[in-house]
């Protein structure tokens, strides 16, 4: 026999024990005695994302084709072909983690056109906050030559963004999309920052690869963080049966006018208080006063274990 016509090597005898194993071990798409369970599409999400960029920042993203007139029309489609998909994905997503029949539950089609609704009317606000981002972008970087430059181009800026939308669903209960639109800018940016922190107005995160905050900090106004700066938690407390506590405050409060420089490790339930500056390469495990000038060979050595610095 020619090597043309060999048998090949998988055929579907091989194939169909291990199909059945990797099937009994997915769960993207599962049944349950009341009918189906399907995931949200993290593809839907990120162009959920993008259309809500462009209502955000109209004509800086979408398209950069619009006037007066066409800027009303533009948005509104925009805005509610968005608001469909979200309510459809936010749908899947309660209907998943609850392990609902996404098809016919009533209560995962109520919940979904709740959330959307509430989301919608904090666009506003959300659009204030991001527009106070590019605000803080062209006062704290002497390189940047306009705000324009900010929106279009500054990581920075995207994924904070990211992290408003995400932080508006997580505080209004959405499973999993939050989580989602966030990791979808840390892929792209190197900026991690949970959905669940809470950000004050006029945040710049200048260069920004490598920095990284946890799901519980609190960052005030008019903040500058520089990168590769972690705001994370000394370590996991444990229940009684080794299993991580969850939802306790383990992260930096960042006060108001704070100055983060590169590289600084800030680690606990700890308070920065107004005014602050920290120096680059700091690792911080201890509150400091408004005012606090602190460098390197001001902060003291630390010991950390168990998890400590995420």
């Amino acid at each position: 026999m020619s090597d043309s016509k060999k048998a090949p090597a998988v055929d579907q005898i091989t194939l169909a024990p291990v199909v059945d194993d990797l099937c009994r071990g997915a769960s993207g798409t599962t049944s349950t005695p009341g009918g189906r369970v399907t995931l949200p599409s993290r593809e839907a999400v990120i162009k959920i994302v993008e259309d809500l960029r462009a209502v955000l920042f109209p004509g800086y993203f979408g398209t950069s084709d619009l006037h007066d007139e066409s800027l009303h029309y533009f948005v509104g489609a925009t805005l509610a072909r968005a608001m469909r998909s979200l309510e459809e994905q936010i749908r899947r997503g309660v209907a998943f983690t609850e392990r609902h029949d996404v098809d016919t539950c009533s209560h995962c089609f109520e919940a979904a056109q709740a959330v959307t609704k509430s989301f919608l009317g904090l666009l506003p606000e959300i659009r204030r906050l991001v527009h106070s981002d590019v605000e803080a972008a062209y006062e704290g970087d002497p390189a940047l030559r306009s705000r324009d430059e900010a929106i279009f181009a500054y990581p920075g800026m995207f994924a904070v963004t990211n992290q408003r939308l995400a932080h508006a669903l997580h505080v209004l209960g959405v499973p999993l999309i939050p989580r989602i639109i966030t990791e979808y800018a840390h892929t792209l940016t190197g900026i991690d920052i949970h959905p669940g922190a809470r950000i004050g107005e006029k945040l710049f995160i200048d260069h920004g690869t490598g920095v990284v905050v946890g799901e519980t900090s609190i960052i005030g106004k008019n903040v500058r963080i520089y990168q590769g700066v972690t705001l994370g938690a000394k370590s996991f407390p444990l229940d009684e049966h080794g299993n991580p506590i969850k939802g306790i405050d383990r992260h930096p409060i960042v006060e108001d006018d704070v100055v983060i420089y590169a590289g600084a490790t800030i680690l606990g339930r700890i308070t920065i208080g107004k005014g602050s500056s920290i120096g680059g390469n700091v690792w911080l495990m201890k509150s400091v006063p408004p005012g606090s000038r602190v460098t390197q060979a001001e902060a003291s050595e630390q010991r950390f274990a168990f998890g400590a610095g995420i």
